[in-house]
């Protein structure tokens, strides 16, 4: 029963997060995502085309050879513009592939690491905005925020790898195989939402094994904040593009039931 209460918990507080945010100037925060997207766009295809023509530069030197030790050199010389043509055209389109593949995978363990500081400082702002407390700003703890998040986030990211492997593993048995998508689905939104709240209890002076112990007791709560991000990670190619808005929304929606749970456990110890 705590579980879906939890649950609840969670997602009721996305409708709260964002009427806090247009409510008191946040909004401005999206425009981070967008410089990240920026960003990603520019430095994706920039990489891909760097090693695209490196490929290119050691296929055409090799072709123009004066040498002749392996076999076939002769055709591959009178042939050789065609084949850099192709070769050209397939390594792009393999590029490619990988490219979004890493980003589909890990694509939102990259935005939630580029994003670790606009996150932790947004965090911040939401809990003076809920409870009036202000945080003198002290460039070392901000600091520590930011290396707590990227630390965070390695570490769940380590974790869920492992189980993509087994469940990749456990697919190819009936039935276990048809749910393992679903499982997954519900260990992202976990881990997404562990790295969301984490913020707010590195506040509270929580250490990483307190703050994994909350998340036990409340996996509800990170499993709804989670889940609004992961389910948009599951769009195929605009799924990143949206990431980082949707990530704005989850911190300021994790800070408000992380803070709402925190309160309701102080009320119940008195």
């Amino acid at each position: 029963m705590k579980f879906f209460n939890d649950i609840g918990n969670g997602l009721a507080a996305y409708p709260k997060a964002i009427g806090l945010i247009f409510s008191n100037g946040l909004w401005w925060y999206f425009l981070f995502p967008i410089l990240l997207n920026i960003l990603f766009f520019v430095g994706g295809f920039y990489g891909i085309g760097v090693l695209s023509d490196a490929v290119q530069d050691w296929l055409t030197s090799m072709l123009e050879s004066d040498s002749e030790t392996f076999l076939g050199f002769a055709f591959l010389k009178d042939v050789g513009l065609y084949i850099q043509k192709i070769a050209s055209g397939f390594l792009w389109i393999f590029l490619k592939i990988i490219f979004f593949f890493i980003f589909a995978t890990f694509g939102g363990y990259i935005v939630i690491i580029c994003l670790s500081p606009i996150f932790a400082i947004l965090s911040e702002k939401t809990e003076e905005i809920l409870t009036g407390k202000k945080y003198p700003f002290n460039a070392d703890q901000l600091m520590r925020d930011i290396v707590r998040g990227v630390l965070i986030a390695f570490r769940n990211v380590f974790i869920e790898t492992l189980f993509i492997i087994l469940f990749f593993i456990l697919s190819f048995i009936p039935i276990i195989g048809q749910l393992a998508a679903i499982i997954m689905f519900f260990i992202s939104a976990y881990f997404y939402g562990f790295s969301f709240i984490d913020y707010y209890l590195e506040r509270q002076k929580y250490n990483l094994s307190q703050s994994v112990r909350f998340m036990r007791l409340n996996k509800g709560v990170a499993v709804a904040n989670g889940s609004v991000f992961a389910l948009i990670m599951f769009i195929p190619f605009c799924g990143i593009t949206l990431a980082g808005f949707i990530a704005i929304v989850s911190v300021v929606a994790a800070t408000i039931s992380t803070h709402k749970v925190i309160t309701n456990q102080s009320i119940q110890n008195i």
